[in-house]
């Protein structure tokens, strides 16, 4: 079996703006997203590129080849051009798997793929997050046990304006008391999303070695089943096989 083809979509645009994250991810969050997927010792073929290489570095013929896309996003989902979500949006549909990541929540491709406005509450006070297993069975909490902790974490808390999950992994839970649907899976077309919530850029969450082998977990779970074919038109017309009336 040849190695999945990964690739790691990184905004790219705290790193370059706020020191806190920069000295976190000096490399940028999407470099250390990947060199957690590399470490993980599977069958990845890993590559990364970001908002601001031509076409977002996501060309036709790039996303071709693609088995599965993570995406991490934030402050500039506007600057992410149109075409280039309508071609992931019809690769995620022909079997693409898609991970979306922390604030990609209110990306222009999970908003569109989920058909919703994708709104939460949130707050940035440096809070412990304990994200509890509620599904053990799921191949994405291999390895996992009942719950981890991230030390500090950004605050996402209920309503989560999203269709109800297909298949539920995590709940989290912070120290102020909201929960949150934080580990989701849906299928769209023949495409897998999964839908992960830790990842703040001023927190060196991407380290973390749960983290780490979650996002691997969901790699491996979202990897293609085949191709879907979209009938569009009156070209595709077709003639009954048995004699009618």
């Amino acid at each position: 079996m040849s190695k999945l083809n990964v690739v790691v979509w990184g905004e790219n645009v705290h790193e370059h703006r706020d020191e806190r994250v920069r000295e976190i991810y000096p490399e940028g969050m999407h470099a250390a997203i990947a060199q957690g997927l590399v470490e993980a010792g599977r069958d990845f073929d890993v590559s990364t590129t970001t908002l601001q290489e031509p076409e977002h570095g996501l060309t036709e013929e790039r996303l071709a080849k693609i088995d599965v896309l993570i995406w991490w996003g934030h402050i500039a989902h506007r600057d992410v051009d149109d075409s280039v979500v309508d071609r992931v949006q019809k690769r995620v549909l022909e079997g693409m798997g898609l991970v979306i990541l922390h604030s990609a929540h209110f990306s222009k491709i999970f908003k569109r793929l989920m058909g919703t406005s994708c709104s939460l509450s949130w707050r940035e006070a440096d809070e412990k997050e304990r994200l509890w297993v509620c599904n053990p069975g799921h191949p994405i909490a291999a390895g996992i046990d009942r719950y981890f902790e991230l030390e500090q974490e950004e605050m996402y808390g209920e309503p989560f304006a999203v269709p109800e999950p297909e298949e539920q992994v995590f709940i989290s839970w912070f120290q102020g008391g909201e929960v949150f649907r934080s580990g989701n899976c849906y299928r769209r077309g023949n495409g897998k999303i999964f839908y992960f919530r830790p990842g703040h850029e001023t927190y060196p969450t991407y380290y973390d070695e749960n983290v780490r082998r979650v996002i691997a977990n969901a790699v491996e779970w979202a990897r293609p089943e085949g191709i879907w074919q979209d009938h569009q038109g009156c070209e595709n017309r077709k003639e009954p096989l048995e004699p009618l009336g």
